[in-house]
């Protein structure tokens, strides 16, 4: 079972109630969670509860809010002393995907600790959150455990992902291309930017799953896609796509780049390398099936003259 600890500050009774429903929700998903609301007792020692809850624990879920924000850079209260522990910890031992940010506040600058600055979030700021993010969100701390099976994400037409359709029978019977799908952002496989001030320094890997691993065929016509949308943005990064296995890798590039900029065209090079790939598995069939009938033609006319051939010792 993973475990999550829930970095907080306690802005209104209704806040700690939606802190607490989070948590509640991630319980009954599988996860063993933290938090003070359930986890401190009368004479417990604070500073101790949040060292070993930050260290301890699989997944740290910071819900970000502009109290959050200003207790945290000024370092005031459990909520300085929790951010004075995780930066340390992020210094030491650069386990960036540890750290979650949950935004919680429709004001993601306004939200998000200066040492939480350009990290991929989750948002949950809608009221209701979506239930998209929310499974983001699950799937990142349950399905990249070997001992949990991965989660099935549902996804709708806002986020990055084409329409699934149901593989269907053609005429001839052979299947139809099943197009395949982005499901989600691999936030434990983003790498980390170099950071030196050198041209170029501040991006870096941004890698997205697939519905399943893709042949080869479809590899070439997303990446040609890619290269060559049928539309795109000032800052569009032709160059950058490649395919490993089941994920989309984007290579120079930045988590804000995709959500402001880059979004759009994967989905159309998805959808376009879908429809290439399509029509070459249809033109495929229609060629194998041609063969098929001018094979059949051919054994059925040697068929017909077999049969009225004699070879007697008479001759007419």
């Amino acid at each position: 079972m993973p475990t999550a600890f829930i970095s907080y500050s306690w802005d209104s009774d209704e806040h700690k109630k939606w802190v607490y429903d989070l948590a509640a929700r991630l319980q009954s998903a599988g996860i063993a969670v933290t938090f003070d609301q359930t986890s401190l007792a009368p004479g417990d020692q604070l500073a101790q509860f949040m060292e070993t809850s930050v260290r301890e624990s699989d997944y740290v879920l910071i819900v970000c809010t502009e109290r959050y924000k200003e207790r945290s850079d000024k370092r005031i209260g459990g909520v300085g002393y929790e951010g004075h522990i995780m930066s340390s910890e992020l210094m030491n031992d650069g386990n960036q995907r540890k750290f979650i940010p949950i935004l919680r506040s429709d004001k993601w600058n306004q939200a998000t600790p200066s040492w939480l600055s350009g990290k991929y979030r989750i948002d949950l700021s809608a009221n209701p959150y979506s239930e998209t993010n929310f499974k983001d969100l699950l799937s990142t701390i349950i399905g990249n455990r070997s001992e949990m099976q991965p989660m099935e994400l549902e996804h709708d037409s806002v986020e990055l992902s084409t329409t699934l359709s149901v593989a269907a029978s053609d005429n001839s019977g052979t299947l139809a291309f099943e197009p395949i799908h982005i499901t989600h952002l691999v936030i434990d496989e983003i790498s980390i930017p170099k950071g030196d001030g050198t041209k170029g320094s501040a991006l870096y890997v941004v890698p997205f799953r697939l519905s399943r691993r893709p042949p080869q065929a479809w590899c070439q016509l997303f990446v040609e896609s890619w290269d060559r949308p049928e539309r795109f943005s000032s800052m569009h990064r032709p160059g950058t796509a490649s395919i490993r296995g089941d994920t989309v890798v984007l290579d120079g590039t930045s988590v804000e780049e995709v959500e402001h900029y880059h979004r759009e065209t994967l989905i159309l090079a998805v959808k376009a390398a879908n429809s290439k790939f399509a029509d070459l598995e249809k033109s495929r069939a229609e060629r194998e099936q041609s063969e098929r009938d001018r094979v059949e033609k051919h054994r059925n006319s040697v068929t017909a003259a077999a049969k009225g051939m004699r070879f007697d010792d008479s001759l007419s």
